[in-house]
């Protein structure tokens, strides 16, 4: 049986949907999966990105927020029978699914962070110690192709990952990375061992990369403009990536190729 969300208000049952989709928004305009007409939901509330067996909630940056089980959340790896609250409404989760990600390791980034403008003669802060939070080595340089295609580095804004775990026994494609084209941090590369990676500035633009046995998909998640990979803007379908694909995702160029 598929996963399906039930859709209630006030204890008496609305609707239900099948959670049959990559991607699913919750809101009240009129162009989302599941529509709450009601003045305390924004237009884009929320979004269920669902990989293979597992579903995945996020907060669009809504303005009244959403919780689950009675606790205020921005992202959260649903697990069945959990009930989600937006509003007045409420949406209780039911799947039979055997789940293929430990939900502790979705909750794990790693933060890539621009540094902040010093003025002259101040001295730097040091960086609070974060044990979630690790920076990611050192890569090639940027060529200087790399550099033409993508013209005057600017300054990025946070690009931050959260990986979950890939099952040991699932297929996997051919390996695969992402190099950091723009600002301080270019040069920098990311391996996609992971079974989903995100991608963005929450609040403003997220985008998920999964890891499939046929290939690697970006699939838009948060924010009211789309990412672009080669500069066509990504509809809300997943996009298969291609070797040497550039992606820009809030503010950030980023190359994606397939590892030797």
């Amino acid at each position: 049986m598929a996963a399906k969300l039930i859709l209630s208000m006030d204890g008496v049952v609305i609707n239900e949907y099948p959670v049959n989709k990559e991607r699913m928004t919750i809101g009240r305009k009129a162009h989302n999966d599941i529509i709450l007409d009601n003045l305390a939901v924004s237009g884009e509330h929320a979004a269920i990105v669902t990989i293979l067996n597992d579903s995945f909630l996020e907060d669009l940056d809504s303005t009244n927020g959403l919780e689950v089980n009675g606790v205020v959340v921005k992202k959260h790896f649903m697990q069945p029978n959990d009930v989600i609250g937006i509003g007045k409404y409420s949406m209780k989760y039911i799947s039979d699914q055997v789940s293929q990600t430990n939900p502790a390791d979705f909750e794990k980034t790693m933060i890539l962070r621009a540094p902040v403008k010093q003025a002259v003669g101040a001295a730097k802060p040091a960086e609070p110690a974060n044990p979630m939070s690790t920076q990611i080595g050192m890569a090639k340089p940027v060529s200087a192709e790399a550099v033409e295609k993508t013209g005057k580095f600017g300054v990025p804004p946070t690009v931050e990952t959260a990986q979950a775990a890939a099952p040991a026994s699932t297929a996997a494609p051919q390996n695969a990375a992402i190099q950091i084209l723009t600002g301080p941090n270019a040069g920098k590369e990311l391996d996609l061992v992971k079974n989903l990676t995100t991608l963005g500035k929450p609040g403003v633009q997220v985008a998920v990369l999964t890891r499939r046995p046929h290939g690697y998909f970006i699939t838009h998640v948060e924010g009211a403009n789309f990412p672009s990979v080669n500069g066509q803007a990504l509809t809300d379908k997943p996009h298969q990536m291609n070797d040497h694909d550039v992606i820009e995702l809030a503010g950030v160029k980023m190359e994606f190729y397939f590892k030797g």
